[in-house]
């Protein structure tokens, strides 16, 4: 058996565990982890700060944060973000030393407030800039009541924290973005020991378990609110803040800090993504299929995205189910459409967000958080593409066919669907003018409705459209509903000439990866439904 085939179904698993989580709460089971391990290591002799000083610590940190974000919340008539607080209060109880004199806990106190208020003073049109913990840390070292000493940063903390970062990273698609900025700060310290004298082996070591690098990039570098929207913007951020995070220098007022080129890296993040929160009308709803409905609003000020990108909506309700208020929602409109309109799945049972998407009326208004994603077409016109949509996952594509894809370059577009009643987006389809494949996993043939928007008939069972070649097929009698190597280079013969895009829930993007490889695919694209 290849080592990829063992991988595929821990890989599928793991998506599945870690998909029940959103990511603020992986973040934030992951730090409760870690604050009881350090108590642990406490007990145990590892640490030395003393048990009350920890606990009291604590406590401060998630009593001050959770209280001052509710008070500034109310005062400036939000809902509070409460998970968000709580990862802030975690994020500082590792920041600042545990301590029972008076001036040190007098600045986590401090701390504490300015990150909470950090969100709405140093916000721009509802989006908060900088990360809340670094900005809370960074203006309490000015004051001088208190200094952030990372001190997670820590070799008896590798145990649990390497695993916990791991997790995250991968949660949330930031691992290579993680590795870029490892490997530049670690590089430019390990150089800095190495002309100390120190050895190779003690140089690569001594960034890693006693300077706060990994706890840096996996629990604040990558916060997705405070990153620009591409990746490789993503990637060049984590080079930059590298280089100033690991380069000692001291300007008289400030100095080197891991707070401090965190907030510039934040800043530069600011001006290349979406500046602000974006307030949107609701304008309607209309089912797609019984397990999609499309949701349409309109935006106060135009919306800058590129079609194949999602956006991020923070939809506020009351009886958390605990998956959080936040829910990422790929774009079907195109940006030159007035309204903004997204795909979503909403069949039984549904979070708390999605009912509250769903209850909203004519007229109500949401925020959009973030816009971001890498799902964008080359940018070459004459680079042949497939697109295979999983279900649900046709949605990004419609945002690229609406835009006018198929009319400045080769698109064939595979549609999967466990039967007809799940195929959306008929008329959108016909007047793309891409060839569009059909597959149902029951091996029936498209509804008449699909039929019609696809006039036409063909022997084989489909259908064929006039003019583009357009064609629909079952997945036929006798055949594997699993779409392999072998069936997918079947359906799209010249799969290697052609870039691959990949949308789905994540089990079937890791399948129809594997697929297409299979096929001949050099290039795949991969943009999966976990959410947030």
């Amino acid at each position: 058996m290849s080592s990829i085939s063992l991988l595929n179904p821990i890989g599928m698993r793991l998506d599945t565990a870690l998909n029940r989580l959103t990511m603020y709460r992986l973040v934030l089971w992951v730090l409760g982890i870690l604050v009881a391990y350090s108590l642990l290591l406490n007990v145990l002799g590892w640490l030395t700060f003393g048990i009350p000083e920890m606990l009291a610590h604590l406590a401060l940190c998630l009593g001050l944060t959770y209280g001052s974000n509710r008070g500034l919340a109310a005062l400036f008539r939000v809902q509070p973000h409460s998970e968000s607080s709580l990862i802030t209060g975690l994020l500082l109880y590792f920041l600042f030393w545990p301590s029972f004199k008076t001036l040190d806990m007098a600045g986590v106190a401090l701390a504490c407030v300015l990150a909470s208020a950090s969100k709405y003073a140093l916000a721009w049109r509802g989006r908060h800039i900088f990360n809340p913990a670094a900005a809370g840390a960074f203006i309490t070292g000015l004051t001088g009541l208190n200094i952030a000493t990372w001190w997670a940063a820590t070799p008896s903390m590798l145990l649990l924290l390497v695993p916990g970062i791991l997790l995250v990273l991968y949660r949330t698609r930031k691992m290579l973005m993680g590795v870029v900025f490892v490997v530049v700060s670690t590089s430019i310290v390990a150089v800095e020991l190495l002309r100390a004298a120190m050895s190779a082996g003690a140089a690569l070591w001594q960034p890693l378990a006693q300077r706060p690098i990994l706890f840096f990039v996996g629990f604040m570098l990558t916060e997705p609110l405070t990153l620009p929207p591409r990746r490789w913007q993503q990637l060049g951020l984590a080079a930059v803040v590298g280089v100033v995070f690991a380069l000692p220098y001291n300007l008289g007022f400030v100095a080197n800090s891991p707070e401090l080129a965190l907030l510039l890296g934040n800043l530069v993040a600011f001006f290349a993504g979406q500046r602000g929160g974006i307030r949107l009308h609701f304008q309607g709803s209309r089912p797609l299929t019984p397990t999609t409905t499309e949701f349409t609003f309109r935006p106060e000020r135009s919306v800058k995205f590129t079609p194949g990108q999602y956006m991020e909506l923070n939809l506020p309700h009351t009886g958390s189910d605990g998956k959080g208020r936040r829910r990422v929602f790929s774009v079907t409109s195109s940006p030159d459409d007035q309204d903004v309109s997204f795909g979503v799945g909403t069949a039984e049972p549904l979070s708390a967000a999605k009912r509250a998407l769903q209850s909203l009326e004519p007229g109500d208004t949401v925020t959009a958080t973030a816009v971001g994603g890498d799902f964008v077409m080359p940018r070459e016109p004459s680079v042949p593409v497939l697109l295979i949509a999983a279900g649900i996952g046709i949605t990004p594509f419609l945002a690229h066919l609406n835009a006018g894809a198929a009319r400045e370059r080769d698109v064939v577009l595979l549609y999967l669907a466990k039967n007809g009643a799940e195929l959306a987006y008929a008329d959108e389809l016909e007047k793309s003018g891409a060839r569009v494949i059909v597959r149902l996993s029951d091996g029936s043939a498209p509804p008449r409705s699909f039929h019609n928007a696809l006039a036409g008939q063909v022997p084989d069972g489909g259908s064929r459209l006039e003019g583009s070649v357009q064609a629909v097929a079952g997945a036929g009698p006798g055949r594997s509903a699993r779409l392999d190597g072998p069936a997918l280079e079947e359906l799209v013969p010249d799969i290697s000439e052609r870039e691959v895009y990949i949308s789905g829930s994540p089990a079937s993007v890791r399948s129809l990866r594997s697929a297409a490889r299979r096929a001949g695919a050099k290039r795949v694209h991969t943009d999966s439904f976990a959410g947030y």
